[in-house]
């Protein structure tokens, strides 16, 4: 299948939102130091490999369909303006830090295309798409859980099973209650890290599913995002 264009307003608009935005105070919430450094080397890229993904995604969704988006920030711009402007898609964009919402709206000054602050599980309403990217593997969020299974690199000896016990029970409510807005047929996406979660909840459901072979990077972590439609 030969992946779609953006059209010439799409991409003006997203420029113009990462033009926009007050990196000075987005440094600190992404980074502990080093946050202007950060910015300047990223702001390129976020854009370059998020239009790319979108391109990849316009290519798969229907029309006027809804999407929810967990912990959605900077680098989900190019893929919300995609579905927003030209599949006319209603999304709801779901981030825990305040900072970073308030940043992105007052970027984008687009009343129809709002971020929220609070967890996606409050989401009103059933989806056909769910954005998971980079979150269940979230080091922030998740410590225990990413450096087990995303890093690989727990200290048997030093490592919290009780503090990882909580992580993932929490991973998988925040998970089950999200995928429970998702309508069949429907897509996922999310990164090839955190498959595992999504092949447990649709073996435990005995979901067919099936993932797409063509895979993107992000721009922030370079994790693989890959698409699975769930039947």
């Amino acid at each position: 299948m030969k992946t779609p264009r953006l059209s010439r307003n799409t991409s003006q608009r997203i420029s113009h939102i990462y033009q926009a935005l007050d990196y000075k105070g987005l440094g600190p919430i992404y980074c502990d130091e080093g946050g202007d450094e950060f910015w300047e080397d990223r702001q390129g890229p976020c854009q370059k490999m998020g239009n790319a993904i979108a391109k990849a995604l316009k290519a798969l969704l229907p029309q006027e369909g809804r999407s929810l988006y967990v912990g959605a920030g900077v680098p989900e711009i190019p893929v919300l303006y995609m579905e927003h402007l030209e599949l006319h898609r209603t999304v709801c964009p779901y981030n825990l830090r305040q900072g970073e919402v308030d940043i992105l709206n007052k970027a984008g000054g687009d009343t129809e295309m709002q971020f929220f602050c609070g967890s996606a599980e409050s989401a009103i309403g059933v989806f056909d798409h769910l954005w998971i990217v980079s979150v269940l593997n979230d080091p922030e969020e998740f410590p225990n859980l990413s450096v087990l299974f995303s890093y690989g690199r727990a200290d048997p000896l030093a490592f919290d099973t009780a503090a990882f016990s909580t992580e993932r029970e929490t991973g998988i409510r925040l998970f089950a209650n999200c995928m429970a807005k998702l309508t069949k047929p429907g897509w996922i996406t999310t990164s090839v890290e955190e498959l595992p979660w999504v092949e447990h909840w649709c073996d435990t459901h005995q979901q067919p599913y099936h993932i797409e072979e063509a895979t993107y990077p992000t721009a922030l972590v370079g994790d693989p995002v890959c698409f699975i439609r769930i039947e």
